[in-house]
């Protein structure tokens, strides 16, 4: 902490982005970073893709995720078998994915060109497809992802992940809806941790009162995925004093975009800091109790072995102390978050690179949210049902049936051109068939862009009729 403020108070005359002085509005001035020159070839290749894939069925994408990935071998397994086999299970599950995933329902999915009734999807959800499952399939879609993914086109493998929340609407019935200022509006929040490269490693469901720290948290230690989670992207409203706290005692750096700088004070590690740094003494505070932390060293321990092995969650923790803010070991906690908060602002003040890399990091889970509206279209993109377990299978689902965004076909195989073969004028690039030939296809015949394939035969008119017939026979 000492070195931090030292190497601040002996580069701030270099830095012309930041000046210290003591003002009304505050003492920190910060300047923003330039905007960052576009790529050169990113057009061409935003062109390529559209000319590929524009109109790609989102079931193509999920049933191609299944079979590169193999995420749905395990289902029976885990569930402890059952009589369907293994084919007709997997085509049942993945409707059943795409069908949450999108927000379409159940019954929307049936009226498709496949042999599966509405009973047998409602069997299969509820004796294979929990929310545990669901998480199991994202974790095999994200490792089987990290594997195949070359790294002369995406860089290499990052060790940071970008988390932020998503505001879903849901009707006023809902016993879980809650009403949240920053957004606006009536609904429940789900919160993604999403990595560089644009896939999830975590989904989460959180009312519109639960704590955003604590959902960091959870998803940074409790993934379940490959990726080793040293750095968490946040927004402003994703880190606190008592977030810098717990991360630092989890060895995770918590990277944050702090947009109202110029109220944030510094402390100081030793009293005679203001005079010993004078050019940052004007936004320096009090000295850090290190004493405090040294009498409550072991309670914070506890508490931080606690989170990271599972025994308590990190909002059952920070509801305590929230309840009993004078708690000893809550005050340590929050000591050593000022203390670590003061090293992040400091570096944050001299390195525009590492403002330059929060802020790539925040914009790729801002643009993950915005897919969300595209792909989870079902009923206006409304959650209506009450049960816990629905909603969170809503959650789990487009990232857990990320066939639909996190697909790993961009690396390919030794020796692969491509995923889709020469396009056809007009038409898109259809899957690879060496990928394809060793099971038939999960789904037949055609289907509109970003919808199952539909049957238009009124075949429940057909049985309606039949019914009333029967009951009423004429003559």
């Amino acid at each position: 902490m000492s070195d931090a403020l030292a190497e601040l108070d002996h580069m701030l005359p270099t830095l012309s982005w930041v000046q210290i002085a003591d003002r009304k509005g505050g003492a920190i001035k910060l300047s923003p970073i330039e905007t960052a020159p576009e790529p050169r070839n990113l057009r061409r290749i935003k062109n390529e893709v559209a000319r590929r894939w524009s109109a790609v069925p989102l079931i193509d994408v999920l049933k191609e995720a299944i079979l590169r990935t193999g995420c749905l071998e395990k289902v029976a397994s885990l569930t402890g078998g059952g009589h369907l086999e293994g084919q007709v299970l997997a085509e049942r599950l993945m409707l059943l994915i795409y069908a949450y995933g999108t927000n379409c329902g159940i019954r929307s999915v049936t009226s498709g060109a496949h042999p599966h009734t509405e009973e047998e999807l409602r069997y299969v959800r509820r004796r294979y497809l929990s929310a545990e499952v669901a998480r199991m399939v994202a974790v095999e879609i994200a490792n089987a992802t990290f594997a195949v993914r070359d790294a002369g086109l995406w860089g290499a493998g990052s060790t940071a992940v970008a988390s932020d929340s998503t505001h879903f609407r849901a009707w006023d019935q809902n016993l879980f809806t809650e009403w949240h200022s920053r957004y606006g509006g009536r609904g429940v929040l789900v919160y993604w941790h999403v990595e560089r490269g644009s896939v999830v490693v975590h989904s989460q469901t959180l009312k519109a009162s639960a704590s955003e720290v604590a959902a960091m948290v959870e998803g940074a230690i409790r993934h379940g995925t490959t990726m080793k989670v040293e750095g968490n992207y946040v927004d402003s409203h994703g880190q606190s004093e008592i977030g810098f706290g717990i991360t630092r005692l989890l060895n995770v750096d918590l990277l944050p975009r702090i947009k109202q700088i110029n109220h944030v004070r510094l402390y100081q590690a030793e009293p005679g800091d203001a005079a010993r740094y004078g050019r940052v003494a004007p936004a320096l505070t009090r000295p850090v109790r290190w004493d405090l932390i040294a009498t409550n060293d072991d309670q914070v321990i506890k508490y931080a072995t606690a989170i990271r092995t599972g025994t308590a969650s990190t909002e059952a923790i920070l509801s305590r102390f929230t309840r009993s803010a004078s708690h000893p070991a809550y005050q340590a906690m929050l000591e050593i978050g000022r203390a670590q908060r003061t090293v992040f602002v400091a570096r944050y003040l001299r390195d525009r690179d590492l403002r330059r890399q929060i802020e790539e990091g925040l914009n790729v889970v801002e643009a993950w949210n915005g897919a969300n509206a595209v792909i989870c279209y079902g009923r206006g993109g409304e959650i209506s049902t009450n049960r816990r377990e629905e909603v969170e299978m809503t959650a789990l689902d487009p990232p857990g049936g990320a066939g639909v965004r996190q697909h790993p076909h961009a690396a390919g195989r030794p020796g692969r051109r491509a995923v889709g073969g020469p396009a056809h004028p007009g038409r898109p690039a259809r899957p690879d068939p060496t990928v394809l030939a060793a099971r038939p296809p999960l789904r037949r015949g055609q289907a509109e862009h970003g919808r199952p394939a539909a049957d238009h035969r009124p075949r429940w008119r057909a049985a309606l009729r039949s019914r009333r017939s029967a009951r009423h026979p004429r003559g």
